[in-house]
């Protein structure tokens, strides 16, 4: 879901929720890791079934409350942590049965209205997009990045075409006044040659800026690694993405490391697989009309998943190197 537009619907929707349960059945048991805890959809229905548990992580604060309400019925199958899935090492898991761990990479309605947030262009007041554990805010990057730094944001992470315009007006304009979500919307109006009456023209920037403040593209990448060390053979690893640059890592990492010799050198010889993950189904899972006609924000959402091969905890993948120019861009707020 394209966190910057205010949906229709009024609560949050699990997105491909059936789909979801069916590729990692919960039914068999084991232990999963629901890696964007959000409004607790997937982690509830996989509770529903017995021998279950669930290790939940979600940088935003807020998901606690949620967390510590599901924990009354739950205590003794369910964990929360307050940490962005890039930590997933910090878990420190023992024995576990990790039998599959899910990604949902969109933003709950419940967020979206959050004003203190600022996701929306809709909103007023200060630029925000802090989602939770993080070093600088939206405003900081409009303010104090330089205008080549803005138009590279908002060219990679958000493929706009009047990246160059819309970053020249910005550092016109906060030379004269400090730029807030009103202005910025403004900005990217006078920017835009070519108006689309279709999707809101700040779309792309917001989504943009987004990203670049929660570093999305560097989680994303290391959360994906660090979950294929922790699942155990036959471990489901599912990622729910709502844009074209996340579903490019995604099924990027899937299919290299389903298709070439994966598995590190320094790994054991015994039983060792020619690759880390079996793709047995190469397309991703779409929402049905059914689903966008309850929660249209589903529309844009795609779900890849693959099986891993091996108990081996070691493996190679080029995955950062291959997308290192869009980690150089989330860089920049190294020095705000």
């Amino acid at each position: 879901m394209d966190a910057t537009i205010v949906p229709k619907v009024q609560k949050h929707y699990p997105v491909l929720l059936k789909e979801i349960i069916s590729v990692i059945s919960p039914q068999h048991g084991g232990t999963f890791i629901d890696c964007t805890f959000g409004q607790g959809g997937y982690t509830k229905k996989i509770l529903d079934f017995q021998n279950t548990n669930v290790i939940a992580i979600d940088r935003d604060i807020e998901s606690e409350k949620i967390a510590n309400k599901l924990k009354e019925n739950f205590e003794d199958r369910f964990i929360f942590k307050n940490i962005k899935f890039s930590q997933l090492s910090n878990l420190k898991l023992k024995n576990e049965n990790i039998k599959g761990v899910i990604f949902d990479l969109g933003y709950s309605y419940t967020q979206i209205k959050d004003p203190q947030k600022g996701l929306s262009f809709y909103a007023s007041g200060k630029l925000n997009m802090q989602l939770g554990l993080n070093t600088f805010s939206a405003e900081d990057a409009i303010n104090k990045l330089d205008e080549k730094e803005l138009e590279k944001i908002f060219k990679f992470f958000g493929d706009e075409k009047e990246a160059k315009y819309i970053a020249r007006n910005i550092i016109k304009e906060r030379s004269k006044n400090k730029i807030d979500t009103k202005s910025l919307v403004e900005i990217i109006d006078k920017s835009k040659k070519r108006k689309n009456f279709k999707v809101h023209n700040a779309t792309k920037v917001f989504q943009a800026l987004r990203i670049f403040v929660n570093k999305e593209i560097s989680e994303l990448i290391f959360g994906l690694i660090n979950s294929a060390k922790i699942l155990k053979k036959g471990g489901i690893l599912g990622v729910v993405t709502f844009n074209s640059l996340e579903d490019k890592i995604v099924k990027y990492f899937f299919k290299s490391l389903s298709q070439n010799k994966s598995i590190s050198r320094y790994s054991p010889v015994i039983e060792q697989a020619e690759t880390l993950f079996n793709l047995t189904q190469k397309k991703p899972i779409i929402p049905s009309d059914d689903e966008v006609n309850k929660n249209p924000p589903s529309r844009s959402a795609k779900f890849r998943y693959a099986i891993k091969r091996t108990d081996f905890y070691n493996f190679d993948t080029d995955v950062e190197e291959q997308f290192r120019n869009y980690i150089e861009i989330e860089n920049y707020g190294d020095k705000l």
